[in-house]
């Protein structure tokens, strides 16, 4: 009986996936992982110095940068969630990857999707409050309802996702075992089922639209409510410093949605792109948000760039 192909029904337990590469550049695997180590340690570097500076740094213990910590906190999440699979095909071959192993990495890289997602809501949230009601802004934005907004962004993708996770362990597998990406992703596992799947795809798509299909709507609101208020500032001047607090906002959720849409704009049209060019869009598409988001907030923010020069500085003394 061979791995990658069974011919009978297997029970999920004892099922072996097979993971993929880039189909066709297999013998490039050893250089196309530098770029791909490169990202993952900027993703991983970056992340933890803008949490460092944040946690160690009294001038950052604001509800601006408490919502980036979370961000960075899912960017790590991330990253990690996919580091171990892909860097283990491009230098190993190491493939194989059990049912439930692929089931809890799918888990986990669609949680810190969705948190991050909600995070990017809570911080669009945090720009209205700052920019409409600026005398109130430290009153509505306490310490102990930004924790609270933390644990409720954890419990609902928790809640969101499980199910369409656990549907899974219902399905039976009959044909190929080989997955089309270097981690599980829901609708590869979805397509090697010899098991009617339509319950798990309406479960899938419900959670997607109910979390990041309503969050990238209230972002999108959130901006109209902050262009109607920035416009009815008098001052010119006003009216740029508060626009400017927005770019880094605006720029970390450009590089989470376009990438997603990309993404499913490649599934859709997959047929006419080369398999190479659909695993590399879906491989980087996980990695983009959390490389970029620790330089575009560094360039952007200068509490942030102080912060971490200050840190570099105090590390080479």
């Amino acid at each position: 009986m061979g791995i990658g192909f069974i011919s009978g029904n297997t029970t999920p337990s004892s099922i072996i996936f097979l993971l993929t590469g880039v189909p066709g550049l297999e013998v490039f695997h050893i250089w196309i992982s530098i770029p791909f180590c490169c990202l993952y340690v900027t993703a991983l570097s970056g992340n933890s110095l803008i949490l460092f500076a944040i946690v160690t740094q009294p001038s950052l213990h604001e509800p601006m940068y408490y919502f980036l910590s979370m961000l960075s906190t899912t960017d790590l999440g991330l990253s990690i969630s996919t580091l171990v699979t892909v860097l283990g095909i491009l230098w190993f071959n190491a493939r194989e990857i059990g049912f439930n192993a692929c089931l809890s990495q799918m888990f986990f890289i669609k949680l810190f999707t969705v948190m991050e997602s909600s995070v990017l809501l809570a911080m669009a949230f945090d720009r209205f409050v700052a920019i409409s009601n600026p005398l109130r802004y430290a009153t509505i934005l306490t310490d102990s309802r930004i924790a609270q907004i933390g644990v409720a962004i954890v419990i609902r993708g928790t809640l969101m996702l499980t199910p369409m996770v656990a549907l899974l362990k219902r399905l039976s597998f009959c044909h190929s075992h080989i997955l089309h990406h270097s981690y599980c992703f829901h609708p590869d596992v979805m397509k090697v089922s010899c098991t009617d799947t339509r319950i798990n795809n309406a479960v899938g798509l419900n959670a997607m639209i109910s979390t990041v299909g309503v969050d990238s709507i209230l972002i999108l609101l959130s901006y109209v409510l902050i262009i109607k208020t920035v416009l009815s500032i008098a001052s010119p001047e006003e009216k740029k410093k508060a626009f400017s607090t927005c770019i880094s906002h605006i720029g970390a959720v450009a590089i989470f949605y376009i990438p997603l849409i990309s993404l499913s704009f490649v599934h859709r049209f997959e047929k006419q792109a080369p398999a190479y060019v659909h695993t590399m869009i879906a491989n980087t598409y996980l990695l983009i948000p959390p490389v970029m988001n620790p330089i575009i907030y560094s360039v952007k923010t200068k509490q942030i760039r102080r912060a971490v020069i200050k840190i570099l500085r105090s590390q080479n003394t």
